[in-house]
């Protein structure tokens, strides 16, 4: 990966719709080539996908809720089925499995507090943990899906 992939990252993080002669324009290259190192970035799984990002306010979902999880049990068999337990929670957006006191924390997003218990309860329905903490955020400092290119290789 060089400099001009790296570039080409940068702007498409922040605009995925950006015309490709324009986006060819600004990292100085011709559309073709262009096309063809974004192609390449694709089958490298480097850009994954391209996707529509959504204000959580206007779908509904403004209020955030941290769920930090504890279980007693740490077996494969177990993993898999709390990642099936969660799958079929829209709400939960997204899990990390932690190192230190917390075994796994969750984002969540949903209306309001009632729909935030709806999630908990289908959650303790599915599977067995031993703790349960959730946190609500008060306010967004900040919030992104760029990523840094400079430590791309």
């Amino acid at each position: 990966m060089d400099d001009i992939d790296r570039k080409i990252l940068g702007l498409l993080q922040n605009d995925a719709t950006v015309p490709l002669a324009d986006l060819a324009e600004q990292v100085n290259l011709s559309t073709t080539p262009c096309w063809r190192r974004i192609k390449a970035l694709e089958e490298k799984g480097v850009i994954t996908r391209r996707v529509a990002l959504l204000d959580p306010a206007k779908m509904n979902v403004g209020l955030t809720v941290f769920i930090a999880i504890r279980t007693n049990q740490h077996s494969l068999e177990w993993l898999t089925r709390f990642q099936r337990a969660i799958d079929g929670i829209p709400e939960i957006v997204e899990v990390y499995r932690m190192s230190g006191q917390i075994d796994y924390l969750l984002r969540a997003v949903v209306p309001d507090i009632a729909a935030y218990d709806a999630v908990y309860k289908r959650i303790i329905q599915r599977i067995e943990l031993s703790d349960v903490t959730s946190m609500m955020a008060m306010e967004v400092i900040k919030r992104t899906t760029v990523l840094p290119v400079s430590y791309a290789e």
